[in-house]
């Protein structure tokens, strides 16, 4: 069916609440698990996010769509969210740079949206009631056929959704002369954070997230970068173990994410799902180290437990959220591991944590010249 402006939709949640509003993108039908964001800039690089896999993004600004689309800012290949709820849907747009329309975009994307919906009233009940699954269609208008169809979507919790958006083969980035060589376990890793280790110095090979340890690690890396990505972590198995056998070598390891959460489960720590998620790019962390706040870019649902890392002698607890004190980093004592839960690459968002990307690089320098302080 072509798209007409002002065409009717509508989004169900499965709790029964529904909104009617207007088409944007393609028309068609599109369901996942809906979360919001905060953010107020950036939708084109949170639209490419392959964290986002499988979840309806409720967007909080105004207005989205004003400044069209540029072909570089890009977190992937494609969009990756399932679908859009916004409440103004801009089709036109007035930056220079841009190449074309949201609207034009997400047609060639394949994706269905709604706009002209209360975004403050549903996110509101999301807020309070959790994240749930939902389904948008401007192309069945009956409620009670959305119902049954959404009545098959099945929840986040126990999706394994990585193996959908990492990459199938191996792939080299960066400069090919550069001294310091990182193996990437794309779990659906986004573009900046190769970006931010190759402008440290850093030649990378992104490796899939079913790479054996033999693979991995016979490049000689001088690190390990385990990445972000969607889905529920305690389902991974296979990458949990992936990972306790890198720790094993004692290469110098940096986990984000999605690659957090593996990490700390490797490491004996449990992640359960939140009620519904950090996402934005105006989140608080206290580097407890160095008593300064970060405000920074989040996109996560699930959450390692700081209950259960507080007993653990070996591990320290390095950041945590400021909003609602969750656990947002960690390192393994006498050893050269550290994850965040949060994405210091922000893109889109504030630079404050950017200097992890140095700290990965100074650990690995220091572990190529001296022993591990006991």
């Amino acid at each position: 069916m072509k798209y007409k402006e002002g065409q009717t939709a509508v989004i169900l949640l499965e709790d029964g609440t529904h909104y009617w509003g207007k088409a944007a993108g393609m028309i068609g039908t599109t369901s996942g698990e809906i979360a919001f964001n905060t953010g107020m800039t950036g939708y084109q690089e949170i639209f490419t996010d392959p964290s986002y896999f499988g979840q309806i993004l409720l967007m909080t600004p105004s207005h989205i769509g004003n400044y069209g689309i540029h072909d570089e800012e890009v977190e992937s290949e494609s969009v990756k969210i399932a679908g859009l709820v916004c409440k103004k849907f801009s089709q036109v747009f007035s930056r220079a740079a841009a190449t074309e329309s949201v609207q034009t975009y997400f047609e060639r994307q394949k994706l269905v949206g709604i706009s002209d919906v209360d975004t403050r009233a549903l996110v509101r009940h999301v807020r309070d009631k959790g994240a749930m699954n939902a389904i948008i269609s401007s192309e069945i208008l009956d409620l009670d056929e959305l119902k049954t169809r959404l009545s098959k979507v099945p929840s986040m919790a126990g999706l394994e959704l990585s193996s959908k958006v990492c990459t199938k083969e191996v792939f080299d980035y960066g400069d090919p002369t550069a001294e310091i060589k990182v193996s990437v376990i794309d779990f659906g890793v986004k573009t900046n954070i190769l970006r931010c280790l190759s402008e440290r110095g850093c030649k990378l090979k992104v490796f899939p997230m079913n790479a054996s340890v033999e693979e991995i690690t016979a490049w000689s890396p001088d690190g390990i970068m385990l990445s972000n990505g969607p889905g529920d972590p305690s389902v991974m198995h296979d990458s949990v173990k992936l990972i306790q056998k890198l720790i094993e070598t004692g290469i110098p390891m940096f986990g984000i994410c999605l690659g957090h959460q593996l990490l700390a489960l490797a490491s004996g720590l449990t992640t359960y799902k939140m009620h519904n998620g950090h996402r934005g790019i105006n989140h608080p962390i206290m580097n407890i180290a160095t008593g300064k706040c970060e405000i920074t870019s989040q996109n996560h649902g699930f959450v390692v437990d700081r209950k259960v890392a507080e007993l653990r002698e070996d591990i320290e607890i390095t950041h945590v959220h400021l909003n609602d004190d969750t656990l947002a980093g960690i390192r393994l004592k006498n050893k050269h591991v550290f994850s965040v839960q949060y994405h210091p690459e922000s893109s889109a968002g504030p630079h404050d944590s950017r200097y992890l990307f140095d700290d990965f690089v100074e650990m690995i320098k220091s572990a190529k010249h001296q022993t591990i302080e006991i």
